[in-house]
């Protein structure tokens, strides 16, 4: 008797070879990258260390504990001849986030004015917005720090010859001069006022969102956080028997001594900074509320919203999600421009570290690799800021 034949089984596909794989291949392919990469600023690495001890330059970052040596315009930190350079560094980096952190607040108030007023249905108001875009954002961010540091503040009169007003304020080519408060022992029960005012301020707003999103009811949110914030410390300013005294400035010699300074280099920068840049950020509002469809406008003016409560409540918070992005853009670039701070004397971390500390030290490669880290991180934390801000007012869907 014939066995029973059995029906083979199905044929098992030959495994393919590894590098045939798209997965496979994939990955080789990025390991090979980085391996080039790394490979290759090793290379770079190894040649400059080669060539710095063959010229027997020293490395390392024992160089910040040296004394430096020399004075610095303006710092908003104690410093004088006798710190380090590692104190340089600070006070640079310091007047770097000053000016760079006014800048942005100026540059976003000025280029919100201008960029609604070019869609004003003033004649008047318009073009001069349109002038003041067209201008500022076609003239050279250099040429406008020249133009505010020696055609407007260089030609100011001497200090004997200043500006005053009411034996307080002085203005010179020197800087403006004005008193500068003194903190007593209460002044940090006001201070803890104003915190208790912001938090107070923050919560009364996350009720108010609540409350209008379950009952459709308005709250003064604004105005309400504004009273706490200014009121609330004044109160215990005032409760406190106002502990705070002034040092006020007076002519001394050739100068002015006692009181604060802004020196007119941080002055002409700061204009030029915010000016130059609201110019860009006009344009951004401008096409934010234009990428608004006109019908959500006539659907407020239907419902009886007046002009700015429309811009308010309906326009604005749809064109921010078109605005932000480039508006990020342009906040990195307005602190990238502040480097050039250097070219009028303003120390920043530029002029005092990348400048002065490295032509008396010579080290090249930290100065350069610590100044190129600060402004990388800089901007990465504002563009995380502003991506966290982006994604908050995002369109959510439900």
């Amino acid at each position: 008797m014939t066995p029973p034949i059995h029906p083979p089984g199905p044929l098992k596909a030959p495994r393919p070879h590894p590098l045939r794989d798209p997965r496979v291949r994939a990955i080789a392919f990025q390991v090979l990258t980085i391996a080039a990469l790394a490979w290759f600023f090793w290379a770079i690495f190894d040649n400059t260390l080669t060539n710095m001890r063959t010229r027997g330059i020293t490395t390392g970052f024992a160089f910040l504990d040296h004394s430096a040596g020399f004075g610095i315009l303006m710092s908003l930190i104690p410093y004088d001849e006798t710190y380090s350079y590692g104190r340089t560094f600070i006070v640079g980096l310091l007047n770097t986030l000053l000016v760079s952190g006014l800048g942005v607040i100026a540059a976003t108030l000025i280029g919100f004015v201008v960029g609604v007023a070019r869609l004003s249905r003033n004649w008047l108001i318009a073009k001069l917005a349109l002038i003041y875009v067209e201008t500022l954002r076609n003239i050279p961010l250099l040429l406008q720090i020249f133009f505010w540091y020696f055609a407007v503040l260089r030609p100011l009169p001497q200090p004997r010859q200043s500006l005053e007003l009411g034996a307080l304020f002085f203005l010179n080519n020197r800087g403006f001069y004005m008193p500068s408060p003194i903190a007593g022992d209460g002044m940090a029960l006001v201070g803890l006022a104003l915190v208790v005012a912001i938090a107070l301020a923050l919560a009364i707003g996350r009720w108010a969102k609540r409350r209008h999103m379950a009952t459709g009811l308005g709250f003064p949110c604004w105005r309400t956080g504004i009273a706490l914030v200014l009121g609330l410390p004044l109160l215990a300013f005032l409760a406190l028997g106002t502990p705070v005294t002034f040092d006020v400035p007076h002519l001394q010699g050739f100068n002015f001594v006692g009181g604060s300074r802004l020196i007119p280099e941080m002055v002409a920068l700061l204009l030029a900074l915010s000016m130059y840049t609201a110019a860009f950020i006009a344009e951004i509002v401008r096409s934010g509320i234009l990428a608004v469809s006109h019908g959500q406008t006539e659907a407020a003016h239907s419902l009886g919203l007046k002009p700015t409560a429309t811009l308010r409540l309906i326009v604005l918070p749809q064109a921010l999600r078109v605005m932000i992005p480039p508006t990020t853009s342009q906040y990195l670039n307005l602190i990238k421009n502040s480097s050039l701070a250097t070219a009028i004397g303003y120390p920043d971390l530029v002029s005092v570290f990348m400048g002065t500390t490295l032509n008396q030290t010579g080290q090249a490669v930290e100065i350069v690799g610590m100044t190129m880290a600060v402004y990388l991180l800089i901007s990465l934390i504002v563009s995380g800021l502003m991506n966290w801000y982006n994604r908050a007012v995002a369109l959510k869907e439900r």
